[in-house]
């Protein structure tokens, strides 16, 4: 093997509290993939933040193009031909998607005006690299998640770095999003671009990586060949034992039903009725912009309605916003917990109890022995790896954020349980807790709703699956007879025979 383009060895990093890192090491080489992967809470954007100056090492080194550097911040590691795609975006709504990927760098004549035809043209061709059909002069608030992901892309790639990190890249993009990074990718290998490509998506560290690094509790775990390995010998690397049934489903008697849709019509969802039965998961798949995120808002109140009505245990409610939803027991965990699910200056304590605090109060008055028990309860439960309840949540990995995130719901004590994209950038022993944690309500009675991208959790883990399709329900399966084909048909829009009796306000193929 070719001489690395970029090698960290033996990196210590310790924090109030917390060893981050001990002796982890990398190597990134010229034209090759490196998977860097690992549990959340390894040490995997530490070491990231590590090499790019956002913190500063207390022992180890760092080579780039076989001279020891320390860069003193992201903008000079940057300038030094090493770019990051953060996994949590770092753009700015208001600007146009042009204005984001040159912010800082803005192309100028040589009496220092700003030439914006040339640089809406350069973001353009940016943009087309990615299939991206979106203007460069488009605001950038008027885009999708994955949309938004493309651009920070498109911002890396504006760089023509020698080393591109990759820090959950696909978390929010559509199939054919995620096709056309991955055609970008092996592009960057073919010119000599060394990658760094972070996630827990395993299916994808086996087609798009050659080499994987394993990080486990800060620690350097081992570097090998991806064709070296299968997916349980690199699930036992990164958590230390093996993982004998990722999704335990367990078996609860069927209840009578605790929520029931009727005719919902609002922006993007169309005539939608189902019920959710006490202890039921009810999975809730389809494409990205099938209008899933639409309909669960809806039913809690964050979206208005047109037409329709919600009853939960045959009462009729009326859920006009998210206190009305919390009020009548149905909790909502989005997808986006950075803009939606917590609030990141305040700490894991303020974040878990924040909707709770009247469970938590008498009058005015906040029962703080009683708020500081329940909170440790759930740090114990989730086994969320933070140094204590007072640390700022910004400050955990996107994992145990996560994990904070849907404690939050529960501390709220529903009736229906809303998680959307509940795993989005968690690593595979952390998604069995929280699958655990989600049965252990289900068999206490709770409904809960899972929307995810991922078909395999949607099977694992639910007890009947609904497939959205432009706004509709296209189809509707019980466990033992659902698979993966029978719901991308039906999340395509197309019918099948083995579905036919279970398809409601199916639409012609």
């Amino acid at each position: 093997m070719t001489s690395p383009v970029l090698a960290l060895t033996d990196i210590d990093k310790s924090f109030p509290g917390v060893k981050a890192l001990n002796k982890a090491s990398l190597a990134v080489y010229p034209g090759k993939v490196m998977a860097l992967i690992g549990e959340n809470g390894a040490g995997k954007s530490t070491l990231m933040k590590v090499l790019t100056g956002i913190y500063q090492k207390d022992a180890g080194s760092i080579e780039y193009q076989g001279l020891s550097v320390k860069f003193k911040g992201p903008r000079e590691s940057q300038m030094a031909g090493i770019s990051i795609i953060h996994q949590e975006l770092n753009l700015i709504p208001e600007l146009t998607i042009a204005e984001n990927i040159f912010l800082g760098r803005e192309i100028v004549s040589p009496l220092g005006r700003i030439q914006w035809k040339q640089m809406y043209q350069e973001a353009d061709k940016l943009l087309a690299r990615l299939n991206v059909t979106r203007s460069s002069s488009t605001l950038l608030g008027e885009l999708s998640l994955g949309e938004q992901q493309m651009v920070e892309i498109a911002k890396a790639l504006s760089f023509n770095s020698k080393v591109i990190i990759m820090d959950e890249p696909t978390d929010a993009l559509t199939d054919t999003e995620t096709h056309s990074l991955f055609k970008v990718i092996n592009e960057l290998r073919d010119k000599g671009t060394g990658i760094v490509y972070i996630s827990h998506r395993l299916k994808e560290i086996f087609e798009i990586c050659d080499d994987i690094t394993v990080l486990r509790d800060g620690n350097f775990i081992g570097q090998c060949k991806v064709s070296d390995i299968d997916e349980d010998g690199l699930i036992e690397m990164m958590v230390g034992r093996r993982l004998d049934e990722q999704y335990p489903r367990v078996q609860v008697p069927q209840s009578q039903v605790c929520l029931q849709v009727e005719e919902l019509s609002g922006a993007g969802i169309d005539h939608i009725s189902f019920k959710l039965h006490h202890g039921e998961i009810l999975g809730i798949s389809g494409l990205m912009g099938a209008g899933r995120t639409e309909l669960m808002k809806m039913i809690y109140g964050a979206l208005p309605k047109t037409h329709g009505q919600i009853r939960l245990d045959g009462q009729l409610i009326e859920t006009r916003t998210p206190q009305d939803g919390l009020k009548a027991g149905i909790a909502y965990i989005s997808e986006d917990r950075k803009g939606d699910g917590l609030i990141l200056g305040l700490s894991v304590k303020e974040n878990m109890s924040l909707c709770s605090l009247k469970l938590l109060s008498k009058g005015m008055q906040i029962h703080h022995s009683e708020e500081q028990l329940a909170v440790d309860d759930f740090i114990n439960l989730f086994n969320i790896k933070t140094p204590k309840r007072e640390q700022i949540i910004g400050n955990l990995s996107g994992g145990n954020q996560q994990k904070v995130a849907i404690a939050k719901g529960l501390m709220t004590r529903p009736k229906v349980l809303i998680l959307d994209e509940p795993t989005r950038g968690v690593d595979v022993g952390a998604k069995k807790e929280i699958y655990q944690l989600i049965n252990k309500f289900k068999t206490e009675g709770m409904s809960i709703i899972l929307v995810s991208s991922e078909m395999p959790e949607v099977l694992g883990m639910s007890d009947r699956i609904l497939v959205m399709h432009e706004g509709r329900i296209s189809g509707e399966f019980n466990a033992d007879e659902a698979n993966q084909e029978n719901l991308l048909a039906c999340a395509v829009g197309r019918s099948s025979a083995i579905v036919a009796d279970n398809v409601i306000n199916e639409e012609p193929a």
